[in-house]
């Protein structure tokens, strides 16, 4: 199965890490977020992986190259950050089948596997892990309601009275029917061209969407204070050791 991640975006909520690098270099734990995503992609099954870039992209290039841990990348450049339907369509020409989608700006530790075995059952035309969120933190992401067999019915992007407290979490599997509905997509009050309204658009032409409840955690490191709380939550899963955590300080300091 392809893997598309999403890594254009500049971070300006990140800075200072990200003045002279992407949001997906930014250092956890030793190394750039994007590795993280890569590796976990690389073991969810990923035979290629498409990645989109924008902001500083020749950091990201010159770092991985074309190809990760014997995977082939595919870099695609948005050049106007236009949302996150925007920057799926600029790997269109590459896809041909069921595919992954990540952020990445995601750290996660989480079932992952659940959402890629439930896309291979055939029985969905989508599969997301969604988390819930204290209400009053509901309106920062992509809402979802869904129906007692668990499928969604609705999504919605950063509402002001959420209809629920059941969100994305930026980690997903479509069939390439998500690339025909991003082209029919309008710009959003943002003025960006919004995956939900994607995806509320593939529910109401009848395709089915099921979500995979998070076991586990995810972060999206979206301020400097989301990386101490990424790697905090990576040591006390015992995936950072000693070591990474030196050499985190020692790239801070510097």
């Amino acid at each position: 199965m392809q893997a598309v991640v999403l890594a254009a975006g500049e971070g300006t909520r990140l800075r200072p890490l990200t003045e002279d690098k992407p949001k997906g270099m930014v250092e956890v734990a030793g190394k750039p977020i994007l590795t993280h995503c890569f590796e976990q992609l690389v073991d969810l099954g990923a035979d290629e992986l498409l990645v989109v870039v924008g902001y500083k992209k020749q950091a990201i290039i010159n770092h991985f190259e074309d190809e990760f841990e014997g995977v082939p990348i595919t870099y695609a450049h948005q050049r106007e950050q236009k949302g996150l339907a925007h920057a799926l369509l600029t790997v269109e020409e590459h896809i041909d089948d069921d595919f992954m989608l990540m952020l990445g700006d995601n750290i996660f530790q989480a079932n992952l596997q659940d959402v890629v075995n439930r896309q291979a059952e055939s029985r969905a035309d989508a599969a997301f892990l969604v988390e819930e969120v204290p209400w009053e933190e509901a309106s920062r992401y992509g809402v979802c309601n869904t129906n007692k067999y668990g499928e969604i019915t609705e999504v919605v992007e950063k509402p002001e009275d959420p209809p629920s407290n059941l969100v994305m979490t930026g980690f997903y599997t479509f069939t390439p029917e998500i690339l025909h509905a991003c082209h029919l997509v309008q710009p959003s009050n943002r003025g960006e061209y919004e995956i939900s309204d994607a995806i509320d658009l593939l529910i109401h032409s009848g395709r089915t969407i099921d979500a995979i409840r998070m076991d586990g955690w995810r972060t999206d490191v979206g301020y400097p204070e989301d990386r101490d709380s990424a790697e905090k939550r990576l040591r006390e899963a015992g995936v950072v050791d000693a070591e990474d955590e030196v050499d985190q300080a020692d790239a801070t300091a510097e």
